[in-house]
């Protein structure tokens, strides 16, 4: 009988788990969508207390999952939610949730459907951790220690309304770029003194500046601290920026295309990877994307810093305000007006 029983109880907690739309759950505990942080594969709501939750439907599994904001350990499915915040035993939360499931769910305060969403696509753990973890740093508006002190980035570059909303400050200090895809975000470099990191479990898109419809040029560099220092040196007008961190894989080649296609007519796109041979590889192969659009009308300008072995950061902190360049292409006519 105790055997027959248990696979009874296991399905019952799977349906909790599965079929539960968590958002509507949230929603009736008196959660509120955030439809501006929310995407198609993560929902973000506000609760009681000043609690964020990201919530979304484990690609794996098929379970409704959320991680909070605030609490790294507070994450898991329905369960783990219910149990978490009315401090509830297994016995309890399923007792509490049956009204929720069955073929005539009588769920207690069920909110009206513009309270929560229907559906989302699935995603993984690791993802939606990540927009959890995103969901609790601070945009960097001005100043910042690591970036300003030892990377010498000028206040105006930080503050500058291009970089607004793309360059963040985690609990620990370090400065944070995020990453996208065209699903949203998807992962996010971290960099402080003697320290170099990338989201556990993301995967690598784009850092971009912001979009402006009068944009003419691109820079492309290998880091976005790397931008930043490009744009302190240089300062261009109508110009939007790009990096990579490191190599390049699949998913930032299909982003890079589509983005070149979309590129005004007689737009320049400038190459400015470090002058060594893993710039000049990464080079060759955004010129080889290019290339694949048909777009003869693009202009690909080469852009290595003077020194052999040198990034545009180490042009910022080292030359001053008119560093050497090495040797560039003519510039387009583009970038004459």
């Amino acid at each position: 009988m105790v055997q027959a029983m248990l696979p009874t109880r296991q399905q019952e907690i799977d349906d909790f788990k599965q079929q539960i739309n968590l958002t509507e759950y949230a929603a009736a505990q008196g959660y509120v969508l955030d439809r501006s942080e929310s995407s198609r594969n993560s929902v973000a709501m506000r609760g009681p207390g000043g609690d964020k939750i990201i919530i979304g439907r484990d690609a794996s599994s098929g379970h409704w999952i959320y991680f909070s904001v605030r609490d790294d350990a507070d994450n898991g499915t329905i369960i783990d939610f219910i149990q978490n915040r009315q401090r509830l035993d297994l016995g309890g939360a399923r007792k509490a949730l049956r009204p929720w499931v069955g073929a005539s769910p009588h769920p207690p305060g069920k909110p009206a459907p513009e309270r929560f969403v229907g559906d989302v696509e699935p995603i993984s753990r690791d993802l939606a951790r990540i927009r959890a973890q995103f969901a609790a740093m601070r945009p960097v508006q001005s100043a910042h220690p690591y970036l300003e002190q030892e990377r010498c980035i000028p206040i105006a570059v930080l503050a500058d309304p291009r970089f607004a909303g793309r360059i963040y400050t985690d609990r620990h200090g370090n400065a944070v770029f995020p990453h996208h895809d065209r699903d949203g975000l998807c992962g996010f470099e971290l960099r402080n003194t003697r320290f170099k990191g990338f989201a556990k479990g993301g995967q690598k898109g784009l850092w971009y500046s912001a979009h402006d419809r009068s944009d003419q040029n691109l820079v492309i560099t290998e880091s976005a601290i790397e931008s930043l220092s490009y744009h302190a040196l240089h300062r261009p007008e109508a110009t939007r920026y790009f990096s990579i961190a490191g190599e390049m894989n699949p998913t930032q080649r299909q982003l890079l295309e589509s983005a070149f296609r979309k590129l005004p007519p007689g737009a320049a796109i400038r190459i400015a990877t470090n002058h060594d041979a893993g710039g000049h590889h990464l080079a060759g192969e955004i010129k080889a994307i290019a290339a694949a659009t048909d777009r003869a009308d693009l202009a690909l300008i080469d852009r290595y810093p003077e020194g052999e072995g040198a990034d545009w950061n180490d042009v910022l902190r080292a030359a001053g305000p008119r560093p050497g360049l090495a040797a560039e292409r003519a510039p387009s006519p583009v970038l004459q007006r």
